[in-house]
């Protein structure tokens, strides 16, 4: 039998080696659960302030904690952090933008080409979409669009050249007979003009056509790098128009096919309006352009101004550059009008500018052209002004109907649904 003090290790035994007591699990548990209480009512006396006794919250001769101090963002408004988000953002927008111009210009060789194909096939999709329905295949149908477009091109190109060559010599006469006429009526009264300086400037001015009408009349065609970018820019343009007659939608299907579904669908809808109004816009352009060459070409010709067929084709051109381009051929044909046939004829040929641009702003435009690519006038100048400092001519050309197709597929493309 063992005693309280032998071997055995009972409490005297343990309480005589010097041991600590060790308290049973279950008391070091709440011994713990009461010193954290005390911690943390110690750190809350601490944030209560210095106004508390010393060794309540506090020690004595304990530095204070220092106060929070605000991020610095939160300093700034909330106004400016916005409009310094918005403007970095813009800022490489517009970076973007013009890097993408910048290549535009150093590509124009295979840009203007590709826009003028767009344009084109929108003018031309309409009839091979017609041929194929009326039972033709696809390929014939889009071949004889195709070749009906090249013979209305070139046919166009060589009348304009030929005619340019032959009315220049009736320019040239015309003008020096009017200017000796002027000299006449300026040398007599009320003006009393010197005759001789008068003689000296009719001299001076045919003089300088008939030294230039190589210049004049001899087109862009005939020299050397312009020639040559112009003809492999038409070549260009055509292969261009021809495949998009023949293969539109396949190439619109590859192109978006590597987007995700969504996406895809919602890029196919703007895909669709946005070309459904380019095309509205290049037809009503087109035979607004055509009304205008009729109507200006019928005034010249009863006027009996030369370069009639020239002035024709340069009206329908303009007509695709709004507001700008028939105010630029109109003031060349008054001036041709004024300095071959009076200033009766110009006077006449300016009234017939006035009355025609009246009838197309209140009446073609809103028939032919339609409410769907109706834009207000003052987005028509901004957006030709832009286009015209960016790209020049090509620019303006492109500039509206390029700010149309955005304007309308815009809104599709971020509801995803298609137009009502």
């Amino acid at each position: 039998m063992y005693s309280m003090t032998g071997r055995g290790g009972g409490p005297s035994a343990a309480a005589g080696a010097g041991d600590e007591f060790q308290p049973p699990r279950g008391l070091r548990g709440l011994r713990g659960i009461a010193q954290r209480f005390l911690t943390r009512t110690e750190a809350a006396g601490a944030a209560e302030g210095p106004g508390q006794p010393a060794g309540q919250g506090q020690a004595e001769g304990a530095e204070p904690e220092p106060a929070a101090v605000p991020a610095p963002e939160a300093q700034i408004p909330r106004l400016l952090q916005q409009a310094a988000a918005w403007s970095w953002r813009l800022l490489l927008t517009a970076l973007l933008i013009y890097i993408t111009f910048r290549l535009a210009v150093d590509l124009r060789l295979v840009v203007l080409p590709f826009i003028a194909a767009l344009l084109l096939t929108a003018l031309l999709q309409p009839l091979t979409a017609r041929l194929k329905r009326a039972g033709l295949a696809p390929l014939l149908a889009t071949w004889c669009t195709f070749l009906l477009a090249i013979v209305v091109i070139a046919g166009a190109i060589t009348l304009f050249a030929d005619r340019v060559s032959a009315d220049y010599t009736t320019l040239a006469g015309e003008v020096t007979k009017t200017a000796r006429e002027v000299q006449r009526s300026l040398a007599g009264a009320p003006f009393h003009l010197n005759a001789r300086r008068l003689q000296t400037y009719t001299n001076e001015l045919g003089n300088y056509l008939s030294q230039h009408k190589g210049e004049i009349a001899g087109t862009v065609l005939a020299g050397g790098k312009y020639a040559i970018e112009l003809l492999a820019g038409l070549v260009l343009m055509l292969f261009i128009a021809f495949f998009l007659l023949k293969d539109g939608p396949r190439i619109w299907a590859w192109v978006i096919r590597g987007l995700r579904p969504e996406p895809r669908r919602r890029v196919g809808l703007a895909g669709e309006v946005a070309w459904r109004t380019l095309t509205a816009y290049v037809r009503g352009t087109t035979l607004v352009a055509a009304i205008h060459a009729l109507f200006i070409g019928l005034a010249l010709w009863l006027l009996g101004v030369p370069l009639l067929v020239p002035f024709i084709v340069l009206v329908f051109l303009a007509s695709f550059v709004p507001i700008i381009g028939i105010l630029v051929v109109g003031a060349l044909a008054i001036l041709v009008a004024l300095a071959t046939k009076g200033w009766v004829a110009a006077v006449i040929l300016l009234a017939v500018f006035i009355v025609e641009n009246q009838i197309e702003g209140h009446l073609l435009q809103p028939l032919v052209v339609g409410r769907l690519v109706r834009l207000h006038p003052l987005s028509i100048i901004l957006v030709l002004a832009v286009g015209a400092i960016v790209a020049g001519i090509p620019g303006a050309i492109v500039a509206v109907p390029f700010t149309a197709v955005i304007t309308y597929a815009w809104p599709v493309l971020k509801a995803g649904t298609r137009a009502g």
